[in-house]
């Protein structure tokens, strides 16, 4: 049986956004209790999630996510507020939210959706909503009211901004300490300015 990879498509997390996300970390860490927050180094913006993918299937999807980021011009997003899964009340999962932006992102999904549909890939049931996490509650802990608390009152928090100019495509490798992500491929969005 041939090796597969768990393979994601997303918006890598830089700037601005990036130093707000762990400035939310660390105002959560005070009151959080048996969570796993996301390294510096592994913070992004889910596109699309895909599972475990053969070689073949990766060389494909990086193909149509270049194919697809070509008919989405360059857009900048901001980050604002946190919120959780599967509410506030009871979060499993921590994430900062999109506001200006999110429109763009959106649109980018769905397109990236479609496509990967055509190959095979199913996409999630639920709404898409544009977010990064920040850290997931662990198995047996129930996150505490503390912890919903801290996660209410950052619901305006201010994330700051960044520019989306390319996409890209993960291999996650898990280990005891946590995943690593590989980059498999840098997609360029472009201007539409193209010629055939």
């Amino acid at each position: 049986m041939s090796k597969k990879t768990r393979t994601f498509i997303a918006v890598e997390v830089v700037d601005e956004v990036h130093a707000r996300a762990l400035q939310a970390i660390e105002l959560l860490r005070a009151g959080a209790e048996n969570v796993k927050w996301v390294e510096p180094e592994n913070l992004h913006w889910t596109l699309h999630f895909l599972g475990d993918l053969s070689d073949v299937e990766m060389a494909e999807v990086c193909r149509m996510v270049g194919k697809v980021s070509e008919r989405h011009k360059p857009f900048a997003i901001s980050a604002k507020g946190i919120g959780a899964f599967p509410k506030v009340e009871r979060p499993r999962a921590m994430w900062l939210g999109a506001a200006d932006g999110s429109k763009n992102f959106c649109a980018l999904h769905e397109d990236l959706a479609e496509e990967m549909g055509q190959l095979g890939f199913r996409g999630e049931s639920r709404r898409f909503v544009p977010h990064l996490t920040l850290g997931r509650v662990g198995r047996g802990s129930h996150g505490g009211t503390r912890l919903a608390e801290q996660v209410a009152q950052l619901a305006d928090f201010d994330g700051g901004a960044m520019f989306v100019d390319q996409v890209t495509v993960y291999a996650s490798i898990p280990s005891r300490e946590g995943p690593t992500y590989h980059v498999l491929s840098h997609a360029h969005l472009s201007d539409g300015s193209k010629t055939p």
